[in-house]
């Protein structure tokens, strides 16, 4: 949940349960345990299948998954957004919303065949996919519904980037490559053309940064307990 574009905010809903029935949730029909709680927060809990779900999804999505511990983290964090989210009715992405974001994730894949494929792979089922994706815009959009009205980025933030990372980057982009070939050069806008793109940027950075000590501060003062390590099984 650290990153500036906040993609990488996807949200499981916790669901909070007894012990008795997370018991028999995490036992085979033989007895044999297939999961486990990782940890609780306040009165719900976080199973080891709910991190296997979302290190599926991220590779979904990212192509990679995050460590264990830190999607166990990012499970925390994201509780905590979904928690005050519902409290406060903030209202579900359309069903249309969801139709789009799911139409742009199966066109990365080439064809339909491929990305029902991939999803096969990791274990993951059509209806999976949705339900995450849904989760993850109502998260995002909370986030920005939340921190976005308190952010302003002045002029000289814009230029200051301008001129400190975007034209040291082209310049970069720019330079002949390792054997001493042209490059195709990146043609240098001026800052008018990008001040609304710049804006946008250093606007979801800063929601970044608030969203991270809100979630800081939050966890400090909740009762949360990692139970287990989640061991790779």
């Amino acid at each position: 949940m650290r990153r500036v574009t906040f993609t990488f905010v996807w949200i499981l809903l916790l669901v909070a349960v007894s012990p008795a029935i997370a018991r028999r949730a995490a036992q085979g029909q033989a007895g044999r345990v297939i999961d486990r709680i990782v940890a609780r927060i306040e009165g719900d809990i976080i199973l080891l299948s709910q991190v296997r779900e979302l290190g599926a999804f991220q590779q979904l999505v990212e192509g990679r998954a995050e460590s264990d511990d830190r999607l166990l983290e990012e499970l925390i964090e994201q509780w905590i957004v979904q928690t005050e989210a519902t409290e406060s009715h903030f209202p579900q992405p359309a069903q249309a919303e969801v139709d789009r974001e799911l139409a742009r994730l199966a066109a990365q894949f080439g064809s339909p065949e491929a990305y029902a494929a991939k999803f096969r792979e990791l274990g993951l089922t059509a209806a999976q996919v949705r339900d995450m994706l849904a989760r993850q815009i109502y998260v995002e959009r909370y986030i920005d519904y939340k921190f976005r009205p308190t952010v302003q980025i002045e002029s000289a933030d814009i230029e200051n980037y301008y001129q400190r990372e975007l034209l040291p980057e082209l310049a970069e982009k720019n330079k002949p490559n390792s054997g001493g070939l042209p490059v195709e050069p990146a043609p240098t806008p001026r800052l008018a053309e990008v001040e609304g793109q710049i804006r946008e940027l250093l606007t979801q950075r800063a929601i970044t940064n608030l969203a991270t000590k809100w979630l800081d501060e939050t966890k400090s003062r909740l009762k949360i307990e990692v139970t287990a390590p989640v061991a790779k099984p």
